[in-house]
């Protein structure tokens, strides 16, 4: 009786469905966009027979017509992760291992935050950008042309970028930009991208300063610091650009969108956003029970981050209780009413939750480390890579 009402789990598994390919993009446009040759060359030299395909909400109208035209030019069976279980910059490593996948190839905006289970392909979106406006903005911008400007960028513009040094670095001596470096046996679709085989955060090299943070690495000169600098991005307002200024809110920023063409001086009150962190680690030092939300299982030394957190929370006398449950909404967390604050483990751009809108605030494990930790005080420093917490 139980099959008139409802589909056998052997059927609904082996059911096959018959899918047209469809794309909002011209067949000539597809290269263009998803470097397919590459990535089947990619494909190719490491002899990868299964490929998990991942993509944002946003592009999965091309992604049949990618993964029919990487099965047919590699050989190889290509398998799409349409619904990311946490934020879709970070890469699924645990839904591409469903599937027994050899490697990931990762599409469309990325936090570059470093992973080590699957080899990993990056490929970026070209979004257009204007780079003669872009350049006259900076220009407006920086009348100085002796300003100590960093130029940090949105990763989906990277194409652009050396069309733009190639307009400015002749007017400004002391232009510094940055180059995309992601840890380990990383590949990539564009220039400007390096290789990194260790997590090296500040080096000597060539009596400059090389510093590497959130998948950015620039050169400033021996003695200065970034509080030397101005810094100049380009991409839209949100979560990249929330974390540069969080993270270096000492500097002054300046923007340039590409979409509206408009460059502009940051002026949201970093203090009153840093006022209100700081509150949110007055609450959690007055809390009895935390719960731990685990909101990334691809990150690097999350189980790290998890262990430190458990083990300071209960030095403090406090409760903890973990969970996984993938993205986050007021409902859920709404179900834990014994809890009092939670803490979020998630990639930079995703750790800096506005929980205005949630019934019990959502810190990051820097806030909860400096209401637990008596030897980490509230100071000029914000860390919202959870890694620079751990020890070495």
């Amino acid at each position: 009786m139980a099959d008139a009402f409802s589909s056998s789990s052997e059927m609904v598994i082996q059911r096959v469905v018959d899918v047209a390919v469809k794309t909002n993009a011209a067949p000539e446009k597809l290269e263009e966009l998803y470097d397919i040759k590459k990535t089947c060359d990619f494909i190719t030299q490491h002899q990868f027979k299964k490929v998990a395909l991942q993509f944002p909400d946003e592009l999965l109208v091309d992604s049949v017509a990618v993964a029919a035209e990487i099965e047919r030019s590699s050989n190889a069976k290509p398998f799409i992760l349409g619904d990311t279980s946490y934020g879709s910059c970070c890469v699924d490593e645990v839904a591409a291992e469903h599937v027994g996948a050899d490697c990931i190839v990762h599409y469309g905006s990325a936090c570059l935050s470093p992973s080590n289970r699957l080899p990993l392909m990056y490929v970026f979106e070209k979004r257009p950008v204007d780079v003669e406006k872009c350049a006259l903005a900076f220009r407006e911008l920086y009348p100085d042309t002796q300003s100590h400007t960093i130029i940090l960028y949105d990763v989906n513009y990277v194409h652009a970028i050396n069309d733009l040094l190639a307009l400015l670095t002749p007017e400004y001596p002391n232009l510094v930009t940055s180059e995309l470096v992601v840890e380990g046996e990383q590949c990539y679709s564009h220039g400007r991208f390096k290789r990194q085989h260790n997590d090296t955060c500040l080096s000597e090299q060539d009596n400059n300063q090389v510093i590497c943070q959130f998948g950015r690495q620039y050169s400033l000169k021996s003695g200065s610091s970034i509080m030397d600098y101005t810094i100049f991005y380009v991409g839209q307002e949100g979560a990249t650009l929330r974390n540069f200024m969080m993270t270096w809110n000492h500097c002054s920023f300046c923007s340039f969108d590409p979409t509206t063409m408009v460059g502009r001086p940051e002026s949201v009150s970093i203090n009153r956003v840093l006022m209100k962190r700081y509150y949110a680690i007055e609450r959690a030092k007055d809390a009895s029970v935390v719960g731990i939300l685990v909101g990334t299982l691809g990150v690097a030394d999350y189980l790290a981050i998890l262990q430190r957190l458990k083990e300071i929370i209960r030095r403090a006398g406090k409760k903890s209780y973990t969970f996984a449950m993938g993205k986050l909404n007021v409902p859920k967390l709404a179900n834990f009413l014994e809890i009092d604050i939670f803490v979020l483990i998630a990639c930079p751009e995703n750790s800096l939750l506005d929980s205005g809108e949630f019934y019990k605030p959502v810190v990051t494990p820097f806030e909860m480390e400096v209401a637990c930790n008596k030897n980490r005080g509230w100071s000029e420093e914000y860390v919202t890579d959870f890694r620079h917490l751990l020890s070495g």
